[in-house]
């Protein structure tokens, strides 16, 4: 995340290198394209367009944010076992869950949530696409 602590994000150098690896995590799923959101001050990540995953930071309290789409059940799964998993800030509650960057998720759930995300994404393409991202 070198480039997303500067001058468009609410977040200094320091609060960011924590979540460098995360950043790097959902790079390295097949076909993703990162973008900055400016009107959300986040960064976006897409498969084909589509967006899986952002981070940013809670409007209301101002907490760095990494927010997921992800299968329903997994999802509320994830909520019961963590306090810092709540329902999707401003997205769909059934479909995205918002985990608390700062808060008490292990790393390994964290990693484990992105795949997830990216499977989830990539499981609503076609089959073509499908196929072309996962080099078959």
């Amino acid at each position: 995340m070198a480039d997303i602590a500067n001058s468009t994000t609410p977040w200094p150098e320091e609060a960011m290198k924590a979540y460098r690896w995360l950043d790097e995590a959902l790079l390295k799923q097949p076909a993703t394209d990162k973008e900055f959101q400016p009107a959300w001050q986040a960064y976006k990540y897409l498969l084909k367009g589509k967006m899986y995953a952002f981070i940013g930071a809670n409007d209301n309290n101002g907490r760095p944010i990494l927010t997921l789409k992800l299968e329903p059940a997994f999802s509320d799964m994830l909520r019961r076992e963590y306090a810092d998993i709540v329902p999707g800030y401003y997205m769909n509650k059934v479909h995205w869950s918002t985990v608390y960057l700062d808060g008490a998720v292990p790393q390994d759930v964290l990693a484990d949530m992105v795949q997830a995300a990216h499977k989830t994404l990539l499981a609503s393409l076609g089959k073509k696409a499908q196929r072309e991202i996962l080099g078959e």
